[in-house]
């Protein structure tokens, strides 16, 4: 089976529709598949709900699709760095639904692994509990958070080879992984491909069973949300 793809728009097609779960990895600007962003733009679909730690910045990443009005809703946990986002969620053009960072990696961790559910003292009396299932266990309260299985899954590594294992660099490993499992397809943009049998057994990140479709961007912009620089 070939999971190469000749570039980010014939890796999106016939599988991006109006109205769809989407998973994107990244944090903040770090580990972000920038290339199947801008052709998930490109396929003018709408309505999504997409879950990402955050929504980018405006005008790059997922801010781009914000700026589109092609994100119905938002299943994240920090919105700080996005006034667009600010903006619509405040004039509520736009959904969100706000989990505490270590939850939403579990809920897409948990919907990877064929966990329907799981129970979390994260959220107890706050909002992020609000309408949930609450139990107690040992005398505490627990919340009950529910998998997540997205539609589609847009994930970005370093390194995959031919057979889907990849590899992923640094602290761009972050929500990527998890984002991987979770997806009923997934598609993964990566800066080098190499043969299978290239990545010693020992360096795979993540196995290739979870990866469906592979895009090659050997030069993603790797912009920086903060650049802070003093004089030498």
């Amino acid at each position: 089976m070939n999971k190469i793809y000749p570039s980010a728009a014939a890796a999106l097609d016939g599988i991006i529709h109006d109205g769809q779960l989407l998973a994107v990895g990244g944090f903040g600007l770090c580990g972000i598949p920038e290339a199947l962003i801008d052709a998930l733009q490109a396929t003018g679909k709408k309505d999504f709900t997409v879950v990402s730690n955050n929504a980018g910045v405006d005008g790059f990443g997922l801010g781009k699709l914000l700026a589109t009005r092609q994100i119905k809703k938002m299943i994240s946990s920090y919105v700080g760095e996005n006034k667009e986002f600010e903006r619509q969620y405040l004039s509520g053009e736009l959904e969100l639904e706000f989990t505490p960072q270590g939850t939403l990696a579990e809920r897409l961790r948990a919907g990877g692994a064929g966990i329907p559910a799981f129970f979390t003292r994260t959220g107890v009396g706050t909002i992020v509990a609000d309408g949930k299932p609450t139990q107690e266990f040992d005398g505490k309260t627990y919340v009950m958070e529910r998998g997540i299985v997205p539609e589609v899954s847009l994930v970005k590594a370093y390194m995959a080879d031919t057979s889907g294992n990849l590899r992923f660099r640094r602290t761009a490993r972050n929500f990527n992984p998890n984002v991987a499992m979770a997806g009923k397809i997934t598609v993964v943009e990566v800066e080098k491909i190499v043969e299978k049998g290239a990545i010693d057994p020992d360096d795979v990140h993540l196995p290739g069973i979870f990866v469906h479709r592979i895009v090659l961007n050997a030069t993603p912009e790797k912009r920086i949300e903060q650049r802070t620089t003093r004089k030498a």
